[in-house]
């Protein structure tokens, strides 16, 4: 981890640089669609943004993550989903992502987030306590990528419906 990293809220003069490191964070991925940048831009436009952070080091925004609001079929409420994160391809490997997810976590919690959920790699976001949980899904989504973790209260049941902003395919206009 770098000892100058500060993992801070969005500021409106990142905007360019959130975009650019998201395209270039999801570039070569090959399970990306390649929207992100435009999912990003659209939770944006929709004031849906509840948490946006931004990764700098020496001044300079490496990496990016965002929570927003989800919908669950059983009315649980004070859920929210995790995504997109993005680090520039340089950067990647070095501990920014997970900072930029336990600080987030944590902010959610500090606003009374009930739990969170996500879809990602099947390994990865273990480390931080989610689980695939049993009887809680995203349509179309397999299992195994889909995560949960719960703040408090009971784990929700039925499905998960993310920001309609997560349809985007294109820029906002």
């Amino acid at each position: 981890m770098h000892s100058s990293l500060v993992i801070r809220p969005e500021m409106p003069g990142d905007v360019e640089a959130i975009t650019a490191l998201t395209i270039a964070a999801f570039a070569t991925l090959e399970v990306s669609n390649h929207t992100a940048q435009f999912v990003i831009e659209a939770l944006r436009n929709a004031g849906a943004l509840t948490i946006s952070l931004v990764a700098e080091l020496d001044g300079r925004v490496v990496g990016h993550i965002a929570f927003s609001p989800v919908v669950m079929s059983d009315g649980t409420a004070g859920w929210y989903g995790l995504g997109p994160v993005s680090v520039l391809p340089d950067f990647q490997r070095q501990g920014i992502g997970k900072a930029l997810i336990r600080e987030g976590l944590e902010r959610l919690q500090a606003i009374g987030a009930t739990g969170c959920c996500l879809v990602g790699h099947p390994e990865y976001y273990r480390q931080f306590g989610f689980v695939n949980p049993e009887g809680l899904g995203h349509e179309g989504v397999p299992p195994e990528v889909f995560f949960a973790l719960v703040f408090d209260g009971p784990e929700p049941t039925g499905t998960v419906s993310f920001h309609e902003a997560f349809m985007v395919s294109g820029p906002c206009g």
